[in-house]
């Protein structure tokens, strides 16, 4: 495939690089002929003023928006403002800083969640703005959808080549385990953990455990980011997934395999679902010629050795870069 972007020689910053998208990306750049450009403190991205005067001291040829307010239901339930809020800023900074400072390219990830709750599966980047929201992540999801409008608007006004991509439901290392703002994945490994160190008679899971979940390990992720960043430029937006889904309740069932927990799994149906299956269409990813490689089931066991290493620093992330 033709290579329209060439990292060889240029310099990348990693907006969000200590989160676990972050992280994932500059693993995965240590093998590119590239510079890649670090903070050596936390910059606080929503603010505008610190952002722009220090992407005018580090100018990067290329970046990858990673940095995001993230969380699972409960999280985007209890601080839809901070989700809003927080999320505008640090997309409207960065997209308007990298437009400053001559940046040749950037890549802003999105999220699965933009999509309408209702929109057919597997849901197809077309799909967008068709229908209403999931109301339990719809303050991170316009936030979201502003960010790729707000990259879209500056190819057409400034002729920037800045592209957007829409990841599923991603874990990995470094991921937040915190109980009140987790995902369900990690949220599930720590649950399972803990129950089998307390030899629990039972593992809580939220909702009814039908609900069908895609999931894709953090470093197919990174190798899709990079691989899009030599290989497309286009306005319309790109679907990353795995091309797999599973229940909720045949998840939970798995990692209490893998985590070695022996009890009884129970769903509380009193707790919301969410969106009742969420699967993207990567056909347009897929034809560009990058396929997701890593299992599920060897994801979520590389993900717990982890965690069982990294319990005591498992903890929710931050919005800064």
């Amino acid at each position: 495939m033709t290579e329209l972007f060439s990292l060889a020689g240029k310099r990348v910053w990693v907006a969000g690089e200590r989160g676990m998208v972050g992280r994932a990306i500059v693993r995965r750049l240590a093998t590119e002929d590239c510079e890649i450009i670090s903070a050596a403190t936390r910059i606080d991205l929503r603010d505008q003023a610190t952002t722009f005067a220090w992407m005018e001291a580090n100018p990067a040829d290329l970046i990858f928006l990673a940095a995001a307010k993230v969380g699972g239901i409960a999280a985007n339930d209890t601080l839809p403002a901070q989700f809003l809020y927080d999320n505008l800023m640090i997309e409207a900074n960065v997209i308007e800083g990298a437009r400053r400072t001559g940046a040749a390219k950037l890549v802003f990830l999105g999220s699965s969640c933009i999509y309408p709750k209702h929109a057919p599966q597997p849901m197809r980047e077309d799909a967008l703005l068709t229908g209403p929201l999931e109301p339990t992540n719809q303050w991170y999801a316009i936030a979201k959808i502003a960010g790729i409008m707000l990259a879209q608007s500056y190819r057409r006004e400034y002729g920037c080549d800045y592209i957007s991509a829409q990841p599923t439901n991603l874990y990995g290392p470094f991921d937040n385990f915190d109980l009140q703002s987790s995902h369900v994945l990690p949220a599930l490994i720590r649950k399972a953990h803990e129950a089998k160190l307390a030899d629990a008679a039972s593992l809580p899971v939220w909702g009814s455990g039908t609900p069908l979940r895609e999931f894709l390990h953090v470093d197919d992720l990174a190798d899709a980011l990079v691989f899009l960043s030599k290989h497309y430029s286009s306005e319309e937006i790109v679907n990353i997934g795995s091309g797999e889904e599973i229940s909720i309740g045949n998840l939970a069932l798995t990692i209490a395999d893998i985590v070695g927990y022996r009890g009884d799994t129970v769903f509380d149906a009193s707790r919301p679902d969410g969106t009742l299956r969420k699967l993207v269409d990567t056909g347009k990813l897929n034809a560009l010629g990058w396929n997701a490689s890593r299992p599920l089931r060897e994801g979520i066991s590389d993900t717990y050795r982890w965690f069982v290493d990294h319990a005591a620093d498992a903890r929710l992330g931050t919005v800064s870069a």
